[in-house]
């Protein structure tokens, strides 16, 4: 069990640094991003959902619910998130610089993985989807095919 407050702390204090490393250097950007953003996200969504961490890098889910429901993570800081293949379930965040998030989408892969039928592959292997139409996805989401946040969760 992780100590929420502490990991909230923690989180909190690497934004503040990046705050006073971009004052130092006028100009130069030491956002958090790649890896740093993904596990962030990951160990956010999963102290307030309750869910179950797999490995890193584990393909298409990034944990477990209690009832074996497999959810991928995604996390940003920018307006878009990028998916390689349809996931069970996922949970969309954007990180926030006082160490919590706010909750994008929560919901059924399918819905999401809808929006890119009939469209080419890029040439990365991922699709591209912004905040915007998660957002409005997600108002689509019934209460009952939602992830519920753990209790004592933000």
């Amino acid at each position: 069990m992780i100590n929420h407050d502490e990991f909230q702390r923690l989180v909190t204090q690497l934004y503040s640094t990046v705050g006073e490393l971009e004052q130092m250097f006028p100009g130069r950007h030491f956002t958090p991003d790649g890896h740093m953003v993904g596990s962030i996200g990951e160990c956010l969504v999963a102290d307030a959902y309750g869910l179950e961490l797999m490995t890193a890098s584990n393909k298409g889910y990034d944990a477990v619910t209690a009832t074996g429901l497999k959810v991928e993570i995604k996390a940003t800081q920018a307006n878009s998130v990028a998916f390689r293949s349809e996931p069970q379930h996922t949970i969309c965040i954007k990180i926030l610089p006082d160490g919590t998030f706010e909750e994008i989408y929560n919901g059924p892969g399918a819905l999401v993985w809808e929006q890119f039928k009939n469209k080419p592959l890029p040439s990365n292997g991922q699709f591209q989807i912004s905040l915007t139409k998660l957002r409005k996805l997600n108002q689509s989401v019934a209460a009952q095919d939602r992830v519920a946040q753990a209790s004592g969760s933000e």
